[in-house]
Formats: C-alpha cells, sequence, structure tokens
C-alpha cells in the first residue's frame, strides 16, 4: 500500500518510495530508501520536502488511527494523483516540456547548484557501487531530467561549468559533464524525448565502473604503468556488471557503459568494435567522454582550452569518432566553445561566453585586455553575430601563456570559479 504522509510522520523503518517535490529539494540521489538511519531521517527533516510516498509492503506503516494524506495501490494510481493536482484537464497537456532559452548569464548561477548536486548525487551512487549495493538507474532519472532543463534553458553553462574540476571531483563532475553534453548532442541529432533522456542517463553512468576502480591508480599523478592502465581499461566491463544488478536498466544504457572507448577503426577497447558495429548512442558517449576529458585539469596535466581542444578532436576524428556524430558536436559546442579564449582582429583578447546559433565562428565574446596597449581594459561583451559588428575572431589564445587569473570567473561570472 502507497500512503502520502507528512514527514512528520516519517519513522525509522519506513520504505520512501517517492519524495513530493524536485530531486533538487531533498538531500538523496535516488527516490525510494529504506529509513534505517536516523541521520537520513533528520536530512529529510531539515529539506525543504513537506510530504512524501511511503510503501507499507516494504517497510513501516503509520500508527493504527494516523491519518495519511493519500492512499494508493500503485504507482498508477500514484501519478493519476499527481495529473490530477497539477491539472483539471489532462488532455490539455503537452506532449514534451516548453522550456524556454535564456542567456547563459542568466542561466549559469543556476546551473552552478545543479552541477553542485548532481556531483553530490553521483558520488552517493559512486560509493553504493563500491559498498556492492544494486544500482538503482531508475533513482538518476530526475537528476537527468533536471541536468537537461539547464541544457535545454542554455546548453553552454552547465556544460562548460562542469569543466571546472578539482582532482577529487574529476570523475564524478565528468559523469555530470557528459551526461549533460549527451542530452545536448542527442537534441542536435534529433532523437526523441525518450531517446535523448536514456543518452543523458547513459552519459551519467558511463563511467559506473571507476567506483571499484583502486584510487592509488584512478588518481596517480603521473603516467600510468602497463599493469595500471590495465586496470583502468577495465572500467567499462565492470561498470556493465554494476549496472546489471539494477533493474531493469534500458539496453542503451549498458551499450554505452560497455563501448564508449570504442573506436572507429577498431583500435578501442574493450571489445575491439569499429564503424557500425558500434551504436550511434556509444559513438555519442566516445565524443562527449574524448572532450571533458581533455579540457578538464587531470592529476597528471592540465586541461587544454575548449577551442583547441575541439581542433585537436577534429585531427583524430578519421580514425577515433564517427564523422557525422563529430560534426553534430561541434554544431553543439561550438568551434569556440565558451571559455575558449581569442583574439580578435582589433588586437583585443577575450572569452567566449556564449554561442549566438547564428554562426559557428561568431559567437559572444566578452573582451577584457588590449594587446596594442598591453593592458587590461574594462570587460564588456562583444557579439560578434550582430550585423553592426566589424570584429571577427582572428585566432585562438593559449591560457598557459597568459595565466589571466580570473579567466573562468570572466566567463562565469561565478566568483572564485
Amino acid at each position: 500500500m502507497l500512503k502520502r504522509i507528512d514527514v512528520d510522520q516519517l519513522t525509522i523503518g519506513m520504505h520512501v518510495h517517492e519524495f513530493c517535490g524536485s530531486w533538487m529539494e531533498h538531500p538523496f540521489w535516488r527516490g525510494k530508501l529504506l529509513l534505517n538511519d536516523p541521520k537520513d531521517l533528520s536530512a529529510i527533516h531539515g529539506s525543504s520536502i513537506k510530504e512524501v510516498w511511503i510503501d507499507s509492503s516494504k517497510g513501516l506503516d503509520v500508527p493504527p488511527g494516523a491519518n495519511a494524506v493519500l492512499t494508493a495501490q500503485s504507482d498508477a494510481q500514484v501519478d493519476s494523483e499527481l495529473l490530477q493536482a497539477a491539472t483539471p484537464v489532462a488532455n490539455d497537456l503537452p506532449k514534451t516540456r516548453e522550456i524556454a532559452r535564456v542567456p547563459a548569464t542568466q542561466e549559469m548561477a543556476r546551473a552552478a547548484k545543479t552541477c553542485e548536486r548532481a556531483k553530490h548525487a553521483v558520488v552517493s551512487m559512486f560509493e553504493e557501487a563500491r559498498m556492492g549495493k544494486s544500482v538503482d538507474v531508475g533513482g538518476a532519472g530526475q537528476l537527468v531530467d533536471e541536468i537537461s532543463d539547464s541544457v535545454a534553458r542554455n546548453p553552454g553553462a552547465l556544460i562548460s561549468l562542469a569543466r571546472l574540476k578539482t582532482v577529487d571531483d574529476y570523475t564524478y563532475l565528468h559523469s555530470v559533464a557528459v551526461c549533460a553534453m549527451m542530452v545536448a548532442l542527442a537534441k542536435q541529432l534529433g532523437m526523441s524525448e525518450s531517446d535523448i533522456r536514456l543518452a543523458g542517463l547513459a552519459g551519467l553512468m558511463h563511467d559506473l565502473g571507476k567506483a571499484v576502480m583502486p584510487m592509488a591508480v584512478l588518481n596517480k599523478p603521473g603516467k600510468l604503468t602497463d599493469a595500471e592502465f590495465k586496470i583502468i581499461k577495465s572500467h567499462p566491463v565492470e561498470g556493465h556488471k554494476l549496472l546489471l544488478t539494477g533493474d531493469s536498466v534500458d539496453e542503451i544504457v549498458l551499450d554505452v557503459c560497455l563501448h564508449h572507448h570504442e573506436k572507429m577503426d577498431g583500435s578501442g577497447y574493450p571489445r575491439g568494435l569499429s564503424g557500425d558495429k558500434i551504436s550511434i548512442f556509444a559513438k555519442m558517449g566516445a565524443v562527449c567522454d574524448v572532450y571533458d576529458a581533455i579540457t578538464s585539469n587531470r592529476p597528471y596535466k592540465s586541461g587544454w582550452d575548449p577551442a583547441e581542444s575541439v581542433r585537436k578532436m577534429a585531427e583524430w576524428a578519421n580514425g577515433h569518432f564517427d564523422p557525422v556524430v563529430f560534426q553534430a558536436f561541434v554544431k553543439t559546442m561550438g568551434i569556440y566553445p565558451v571559455g575558449s579564449l581569442v583574439r580578435l582582429t582589433s588586437g583585443r583578447i577575450g572569452v567566449v561566453i556564449e554561442q549566438t546559433g547564428k554562426s559557428l565562428t561568431m559567437p559572444s565574446v566578452k573582451v577584457f585586455f588590449s594587446t596594442k596597449s598591453n593592458m587590461r581594459i574594462a570587460p564588456h561583451i562583444v557579439d560578434l553575430s550582430h550585423p553592426s559588428c566589424n570584429e571577427k575572431i582572428q585566432g585562438r589564445e593559449d591560457p598557459a601563456v597568459w595565466r589571466f587569473p580570473d579567466l573562468n570567473e570572466l566567463w562565469s561570472e561565478i566568483p572564485g570559479a
């Protein structure tokens, strides 16, 4: 029996079936859990969640005589109650959610919160996998929806923020970044809403196998030995095994986890698949995985500039990536992705803050340095796609050469980014 109750009625031993609210409002990455730790109960009470659904067949019921807000026999009835609460006429509901696009400057702060919450969710997911608990892929669905909503509002915001990782955060935020890029790429490829969601879920789960890799090897601050690399190369197979412990994990999610390191020329792993033997989703996973890996700081090297990374990937495209998928990826990210340091024809230097959608070579740039006077200037935004703009990008600049200490803060507008 499913019952909707006030959080004040929750007690140790109850099985939470679903939180009534966004995953952003509660402290758990999954939606279902058995309350057996007083800390979890305190965390729920400390959140903004007011009501939850409990399953009395899997845990304790409310005391005799206590009233529940609602009762239901199945998930279908729960969904029906939620639908009726949302609108009196179900037939008027749109088939897909309409989310208005907003400027990057408007989305950054919200994306930063989503990114941080998502990181903690992935940390919890990996910790549960390390402890041998079955993987609740379904519980990650709301997380994917929140990331997808941010991508819909502005693709560059969350994807770019997730690139800013510490060494300790890398594995977790990498999963968040790949999830966001998979969603954006799936949209670019014209996939259905269900496939877009599965692509995001696959991106979130693609590196689950790293949960069982030795931390000393995973975070080694130098080149791996052949023996250590062999261990790391086992993570797709190990992740696939972990996913199989969950209930009804979609084949797309399993496929991307197992095959995101395959290459078009057959030189990848673990199966050495080539060409059409690799699924479209695994090909997408390969592109997104590599981009985030090479643009992020790692224990053994600093990340490359986003524009330089796209150029390098284009050089590898023939043997490594599917050309159609890679071209769609470039259209998604831009030739000069958010965070790229560029020099304009005026001699001014700026950082890309947003794609304009009008041309891959005409993003919006925040200029802040004059090479003619060799000094900083008041930052201001130049939309290179605007008809009145007579400037163009002259070329990429190497951040390692210029060493601007506030470069990330300039494009993200988040202090200390």
